[in-house]
C-alpha cells in the first residue's frame, strides 16, 4: 500500500489539470513557430493538430478507464502491446516533457525578468515543485485559478483585437507553405494539445476513472481549441501570418498593433501564469510516469516511493524538479517545442496502437487507425534537427533497455 495513490480528483478537478497543461505552453510558444512553417495555412494546422489530438484523447479516455493506474501510455503500451513498447512510449514522455519543463521554466523567467531568466527560472521550478509537494489537490486548486487568471487574459486579448480598427479578415488566409508546410505547423501546434495527457497519467488519483477521464479529456480538449482558435483569429486579424511568424512575444506584438500598447505588460503577465501552469501540469504529470517505470524496475525503485502522508509520489516529484532546475540554470531550451513534439506524438503513435487492441467498435478502431497514421505523419513532418534529436534520445532508450534486458538474463 506504500505505493499506492490516493483518489481524490473528480471531472472538474481532471478538466482543469488539463487545461493548465494546454493553455498557456502552446498559445503563447508555438504559435509563432507555427506560423512560420505554416504561413497563411496556419489555421488549417490548427484544424489538423485538433483532429490528430481528439482522436489521441479519444484513444487515451478509452485506455485510462480501462487501466486507471498512474503512467498514462507507458502503461497501456505495457499492458496491450508489451513491456517494450510500454518502456519506449514512458522513456519519450520522460525525456521530452523533462526538457518541456524547463522550456516552461525558462519562459516564466524570459516574460518576467528577461535579464535574469535563468535565475527566475530556476526559482519558478522549485516554488512549484515545492506546491506539488503538498499534494494534487492542492496543485489542482493552484492550477483552478492559473487557469482562469490566463483565460481572462486571452479573453481581453481576443476582445481588444477583434474590435480594434487594425482588425482586417483578409489577413486570415494569405498564401500558404505547401502541404508539408501545412503540416510541420501542425506537429508544432500539436505540442499546444498534449496536456490532456496529464488527465491520465494521474489516473490513480482520480474518482470513478471509468466515468471521469472520458468526460474529462474531451472536454479539456474541447475548450483549450476554442480558445486557441480564438487567439489565433485575433493575432492574425492583426499581425497577419508574416508578423505573427517574425514575433518573439505575438499576443504582447498583437494588442500593441491593435492600439492598446498599455495592456502588453498585462500580456507578459498572463503568458508568464500560463507558463508556470504549464510546470506545475507537467511536474504531477511527468513524476507519475517516473513512478510508473520505477515500479517496474526500468527506473530506480527508490522514485516509486509514495509519501505515507500526502499520498503522492515524493521521490519522483523531487528527481523531476531537481533535473528540470539544472537545465532551467544551465540551457535554452525554448527551442525545444520540435524535439518535445516529437516525442509526445511517437508516445500518442504507441497509445493509439494500444487503443486498436482493445475490443471495440469499428469507429473506435477507425479513430485508433486516424491518430495513429496522423501522429506518424506530424512527427515526421517535424524540422529535421527535432527528429534527428527525437530519433537519437529514443535508439538510447532502445539501447538502456536491451542493456537491462541482458544484465537482467545474467548474459
Amino acid at each position: 500500500m506504500e505505493h499506492q495513490l490516493k483518489r481524490t480528483l473528480g471531472v472538474s478537478d481532471a478538466v482543469v489539470v488539463g487545461l493548465g497543461a494546454m493553455v498557456g505552453a502552446g498559445i503563447f510558444a508555438a504559435l509563432a513557430p507555427a506560423a512560420q512553417a505554416a504561413g497563411g495555412a496556419l489555421l488549417a494546422a490548427l484544424g489538423v493538430a485538433g483532429l490528430v489530438a481528439y482522436c489521441n484523447a479519444r484513444s487515451s479516455a478509452r485506455l485510462a478507464a480501462r487501466y486507471p493506474a498512474s503512467g498514462g501510455t507507458y502503461v497501456y503500451g505495457r499492458e496491450r502491446l508489451g513491456p517494450f513498447w510500454g518502456y519506449l512510449a514512458g522513456w519519450g514522455f520522460v525525456i521530452g516533457k523533462t526538457a518541456s519543463c524547463a522550456a516552461m521554466a525558462l519562459t516564466v523567467g524570459a516574460y518576467l525578468w528577461p535579464g535574469q531568466q535563468h535565475a527566475v527560472a530556476v526559482a519558478a521550478v522549485v516554488a512549484l515543485t515545492a506546491a506539488s509537494y503538498g499534494g494534487v489537490q492542492k496543485s489542482a486548486r493552484i492550477a483552478r485559478l492559473i487557469v482562469a487568471a490566463v483565460l481572462a487574459v486571452l479573453a481581453g486579448v481576443v476582445v481588444v483585437c477583434l474590435s480594434s480598427g487594425a482588425a482586417d479578415p483578409g489577413r486570415l488566409g494569405g498564401s500558404g507553405r505547401g502541404v508539408f508546410g501545412l503540416l510541420q505547423g501542425a506537429g508544432l501546434l500539436f505540442f499546444a494539445f498534449a496536456g490532456y495527457a496529464r488527465i491520465t497519467t494521474l489516473g490513480e488519483e482520480v474518482r470513478d476513472p471509468q466515468r471521469t477521464i472520458p468526460r474529462a479529456v474531451p472536454i479539456a480538449l474541447g475548450i483549450a481549441l476554442l480558445v486557441y482558435a480564438a487567439v489565433a483569429v485575433a493575432a492574425l486579424s492583426v499581425l497577419g501570418a508574416e508578423g505573427l511568424a517574425q514575433s518573439s512575444a505575438p499576443l504582447a506584438d498583437a494588442v500593441r498593433a491593435a492600439g492598446r500598447p498599455g495592456l502588453a505588460p498585462v500580456v507578459r503577465v498572463g503568458a508568464a501564469l500560463a507558463a508556470l501552469g504549464s510546470l506545475l501540469a507537467l511536474v504531477l504529470g511527468v513524476s507519475r510516469t517516473v513512478l510508473a517505470m520505477a515500479r517496474d524496475g526500468h527506473l530506480p525503485r527508490a522514485l516509486a516511493a509514495v509519501h505515507p502522508r500526502h499520498q503522492l509520489p515524493h521521490h519522483a516529484e523531487l528527481a523531476v524538479g531537481a533535473v528540470v532546475a539544472v537545465l532551467a540554470a544551465t540551457a535554452d531550451l525554448r527551442g525545444a517545442i520540435g524535439f518535445s513534439s516529437f516525442g509526445v506524438l511517437v508516445y500518442y503513435a504507441i497509445a493509439n496502437a494500444s487503443a486498436w487492441t482493445l475490443d471495440s467498435a469499428v469507429k473506435d478502431r477507425a479513430v485508433a487507425v486516424a491518430g495513429l497514421s496522423g501522429c506518424v505523419v506530424l512527427a515526421c513532418a517535424l524540422p529535421l534537427a527535432s527528429v534527428a534529436w527525437g530519433a537519437a534520445v529514443l535508439v538510447v532508450g532502445v539501447l538502456a533497455y536491451g542493456v537491462r534486458g541482458r544484465l537482467r538474463s545474467g548474459i
